[in-house]
Order: C-alpha cells, then sequence, then structure tokens
C-alpha cells in the first residue's frame, strides 16, 4: 500500500476518502494528536475530511493546517506536540493523482517498519473506536508564519537579491514570504494554488520551467526558483536562465553545508562528477536507495551533514529530517548573494552518462540473474538498489522499475568513449539476462 513516498495514485481508484478513513482510523490506535495539511488539489479537502473523521473517531485530536507545503506539515508536529503529521498529497505527480505521506515528531517521514504497521491495521481493519464522548478535537491553525520564522531565521544574506518564484500553483508560497521577509524583490509566476495546475505540470523539470528561465533570463532578477505541487521539491535557474541539473545543485548545496571530513547522503543514481567536486573539499558520499525517506535515513547519521536527491529533495539534518524546498530556495539565494550560482555551477563538471530501459515481463527473474552474474564477474558490487558497479572510472547501475514492466540501464564515465564503452556492457548484461529468463520461463 505504501511506497518509499506514501501512499499515491489515481483518486477514486487506489486513492479514495475509504481508503483515508482507514489510515486515520491505523493512526489513531496509538496516536493523541496528529497534524493534517494537503496541497492544492480540490481532492485533498475531502481525503482530509476523511482521514481526520478516523482520526476524531479514535479519540484523537486533529490540528488542521489547512492548505500548506509538506516541509510546512513536517515541521509541525513537534512544536505542536503531536504524535505524527500526514501530508495529503500527489507531491510532484499529475492532477488526477493524489496521497497521504505520514511524518514523524522528528521532521523524518515514516520509515518502513512503521509503514507497515499503519499498513496491517489497514488491511486488519485494526482500530480503537471512541463513544460518543470521547471522540477527538479538530482545530484549525496556521503553521506557515512559523515556517517563515524559522527559514529567517536560518539565513543571513549577504545582500538582498531579485528573485522569480514559479510555485507551480502549489502550497510553495511561503518561500515567497520568507524572501520577502529576508528583504528580496520576488516576482512570481503560477503563484495561485490550483489543483489542476494550469500554469504548468506540477514536477519543475527544465521542459516544465521554460517560462521561468526565459523571464530570468530577460529581466534583471538574480535567481529563479522553482517548487512542485507540495514544496519538497526546489530546482534552481541562474540569472542567465540557464536551469541547472538536480546533481549540479546536489554539489553546490552539499560544499556549502559540509565541513572537511563529513559525508552528504545521495541515491545510487548520483552522478560521478558530486562526488569528484566533493572530494576537493575532502568530503565524501555515502550512497542510499533511490527515495528522499532513504537519503533522510542516511542523514540522520552521525558524521551526515546533507542530504540531497537529484529530482530536488534537499534535507540539512540539522534544521529538519524533511525534504523541505523553501528552505532549499532560500539557501540558494543566500549563496547566490555571496556568488552568483552560475559561477558555481561551472565548478561542477558535467560528464556523459547514458540511460535506457529493457522492457520485460519477468523483472525479479531478470534482476536475480543480473545479481549473480555482476557480483561473479566485478569487485566493487553494491546491491542496496538494484545493482551498482563501480568501475573506479566508471559506474553502471541496474534496477527494476517500481511502477512499469522494465528494468532500467544507466552509466556514466568521465568521457564519451568510456561511458558509451559501459552502457554496453551494462546493456549486454541485462539482455542477456531476458534471454535467459525468457527460455527458463
Amino acid at each position: 500500500m505504501f511506497g518509499t513516498s506514501g501512499i499515491r495514485g489515481p483518486v477514486g481508484d487506489e486513492v479514495t476518502a475509504d481508503l483515508a478513513l482507514s489510515v486515520g482510523r491505523a493512526l489513531g490506535v496509538d496516536a493523541d494528536r496528529v497534524v493534517v495539511g494537503r496541497d492544492a488539489r480540490e481532492s485533498g479537502r475531502l481525503l482530509v475530511d476523511a482521514l481526520a473523521a478516523g482520526l476524531r473517531e479514535s479519540g484523537t485530536d486533529v490540528v488542521d493546517l489547512g492548505l500548506a507545503a509538506t516541509p510546512t506539515v513536517a515541521r509541525a508536529v513537534a512544536p505542536r506536540d503531536a504524535d505524527a503529521g500526514v501530508a495529503v498529497t500527489a507531491s510532484h505527480n499529475p492532477p488526477a493523482d493524489n496521497g497521504i505521506k505520514l511524518w514523524q515528531p522528528s521532521g523524518q517521514a515514516y520509515d518502513a517498519e512503521m509503514r507497515e504497521t499503519v499498513a496491517e491495521r489497514v488491511r486488519d481493519g485494526a482500530a480503537a473506536l471512541e463513544p460518543w464522548d470521547g471522540l477527538g478535537d479538530r482545530v484549525s491553525r496556521d503553521a506557515t508564519a512559523g515556517h517563515v520564522a524559522a527559514l529567517v531565521e536560518a539565513l543571513d544574506l549577504a545582500e538582498p537579491l531579485s528573485v522569480v518564484v514559479d510555485v507551480g500553483n502549489g502550497a510553495g508560497g511561503v518561500t515567497v514570504e520568507a524572501l520577502q521577509a529576508l528583504g528580496c524583490a520576488v516576482e512570481t509566476l503560477n503563484a495561485q494554488p490550483d489543483g489542476s495546475f494550469p500554469g504548468r505540470p506540477s514536477e519543475p523539470t527544465a521542459g516544465n520551467c521554460t517560462s521561468l528561465s526565459a523571464l530570468v533570463r530577460e529581466s534583471d532578477a538574480d535567481l529563479g526558483i522553482a517548487h512542485d505541487g507540495d514544496a519538497d521539491r526546489t530546482r534552481a535557474v541562474t540569472a542567465d536562465g540557464e536551469f541547472l541539473s538536480g546533481d549540479v545543485l546536489l554539489a553546490i548545496l552539499a560544499m556549502d553545508a559540509a565541513e572537511p571530513g563529513d559525508s552528504v547522503a545521495a541515491p545510487v543514481d548520483t552522478s560521478l562528477a558530486v562526488d569528484d567536486y566533493l572530494a576537493g573539499a575532502d568530503v565524501s558520499v555515502t550512497r542510499t536507495r533511490v527515495g528522499d525517506v532513504s537519503v533522510a535515513a542516511r542523514a540522520s547519521e552521525p558524521g551526515v551533514a546533507f542530504g540531497g536527491e537529484p529530482s530536488g529533495a534537499w534535507i540539512w539534518p540539522d534544521e529538519t529530517l524533511c525534504p523541505d524546498g523553501p528552505l532549499a530556495a532560500c539557501r540558494l539565494v543566500a549563496l547566490a548573494s555571496e556568488r552568483p550560482l552560475a559561477e558555481r555551477a561551472r565548478e561542477v563538471d558535467d560528464y556523459p552518462i547514458r540511460r535506457d530501459s529493457v522492457e520485460t515481463d519477468a523483472k525479479a527473474a531478470v534482476m536475480e540473474r543480473v545479481t549473480g552474474r555482476v557480483t561473479d564477474e566485478y569487485d566493487d558490487v553494491s546491491t542496496l538498489d538494484g545493482v551498482r558497479v563501480d568501475l573506479g572510472d566508471a559506474w553502471f547501475l541496474l534496477r527494476a522499475s517500481g511502477t512499469q514492466p522494465l528494468v532500467r540501464v544507466t552509466a556514466q564515465a568521465r568521457d564519451e568513449g568510456r561511458a558509451d564503452a559501459v552502457f554496453a556492457e551494462a546493456r549486454d548484461i541485462v539482455d542477456r539476462a531476458r534471454e535467459d529468463a525468457s527460455a527458463d520461463g
């Protein structure tokens, strides 16, 4: 029921009011107070109502934040002495989807064991319902002001800048408020919350943010910021309109966050260029499974100063263990106030990377054969998430898609010829494994 990013899927099919009610009852078994917030999707209203009903009939008090960024919800759990937080959101997914993501008082998302406990209760119909005089209360509260105050306190700008913020019709208005409080001149795009995402698709990719790039390039803005629907992701545009890759942003933010001897957490598909850039400052990269939940878990460990995922999730464990898009936005503005982002980006190498997918209806059988062959033939192999081989001057990753009948092949090296050769080698491993699985099938 729960993926690594919580429950997520089409409304009326996988995500229903009945499911939200069941999740509320499951949480209510052992929670006295729960903070709830939602993104701009219209379906979020009824899902919050259903979730709150399940909580309240379990005797659990509900603190309803209304429309709120996911990091605002996560940050609000501990200050309100709550046992959990719930963000009703499908994050960067299309308008037809919605979802439910659960948060601990530490600001970290529910881990696999906690998610499974809730899932088992939902499957078993477990509940601890109270009589009429034992129902929980539901109160409305604002947490955005507290989030803004925390961002302002955490930042120190060398000078206020001119910033364009593409809110993506989502819940990321907290970024605009925080930057204005820091003295910045802020122009917005797609600032009106609208869960149909009329301005652009919710995910902040280069292709979806061409208007942001053009506006920053043609104006006197110092940089641009883009969020997804619930503002847990942040991407950036330089003053000349260049949309920075997630790997470049990871390198820039990690370099600022880490001290010599520290490590930073990043998923297995992160560019080798990040390792090389940080190595110059005696900062290492520790690899995690793909997904911000895994990155956050590693970032909570001693000696890990920062966690990041090239998709746009950035985690400062000293501040919070949730991906905080508004915090990332403010930190990027602070860095740009000291030295332009474009200058910083030029210091990070751009290594060639190759990606493709192999279709198969037997993902498990193919990956079993891939794992056996790779562990037999290569020395430095990680099976943390798929199969990753470190060749020193290159790497490749073979990983089954979590949602499609595909095995994904990724390879990277420091030069084009080597990248092509390693990719061909990796692709051949998957092709042979698929043939063997079909022959045995």
